[in-house]
């Protein structure tokens, strides 16, 4: 099985896991310098960097050409192309602009997949977007979830191979709080009708059995450690995904 991790432009490299893909994301409010640079000590490091590229938060086509430039120069072979969260910054409102500049010839591209939908765009644009960005990607990368059916229908009405999003090991009230922003409704019921099943709601919830369950879709999966790198790495290490630094 292959994992990757996201982490910000904060976050110390010493602390990360032997995992080799490591997406950067952009915050509203972080500079694409940063990301960038932060990209560029990945590569350093011996990491695979995948920063983000969210058009929203991309002012004009000239900040888009300086941003893709920098981070070629800097060795970057993959980038993840999305959306973003925020009102637009400049001219930019969704991914498929980006991808249509052809700035990104010769790099390993990722797009966002929502099974449970997204709390910004409709169900039925959504799917249009999808059919629209498809030929100009290799991968899609999946918000996070937990419920494995809603995963594996997703699967298979693609056309790209599917990196599944999942949290690290969270308690179960740190799930729910985070599956409302991202507006993951059916991991939420999924939550709700489990939760009362599980012996320590204290203790984080362990990742595995949903892993388990999806091997046979999908080799692929990316980590949202929502700030628990701590457990996320003691995890890596315990079920033999990532080597003890």
């Amino acid at each position: 099985m292959n994992f990757s991790l996201e982490i910000t432009i904060k976050t110390e490299l010493s602390v990360l896991p032997k995992v080799r893909d490591i997406y950067i994301t952009m915050l509203p409010g972080d500079s694409f310098v940063d990301v960038a640079n932060k990209s560029k000590e990945l590569v350093k490091y011996g990491y695979n960097p995948v920063p983000h590229f969210p058009a929203r938060s991309i002012k004009d086509f000239d900040d888009l050409k300086t941003y893709v430039g920098m981070c070629k120069d800097f060795g970057v072979k993959q980038a993840l192309v999305i959306g973003g969260g925020r009102e637009p910054l400049g001219k930019y409102h969704c991914s498929l602009q980006l991808l249509e500049t052809g700035l990104f010839k010769g790099m390993k591209i990722g797009i966002a997949g929502h099974p449970e939908g997204s709390p910004d765009i409709s169900d039925s644009e959504l799917e249009k977007a999808m059919k629209e960005k498809t030929p100009l990607a290799d991968y899609i990368v999946t918000q996070w979830l937990l419920d494995p059916l809603v995963i594996s229908s997703f699967i298979s009405k693609q056309n790209l191979p599917v990196h599944v999003g999942i949290t690290g090991p969270l308690k179960i009230g740190s799930l729910l709080k985070f599956a409302s922003i991202v507006g993951a409704k059916n991991s939420i019921n999924f939550l709700k009708s489990n939760k009362n099943k599980t012996l320590d709601l204290l203790k984080p919830r362990d990742p595995n059995n949903l892993i388990n369950s999806l091997k046979k879709v999908t080799k692929h999966f990316h980590i949202y450690t929502f700030g628990g790198l701590k457990e996320t790495n003691k995890w890596l290490i315990q079920n033999n995904y990532a080597k003890k630094n």
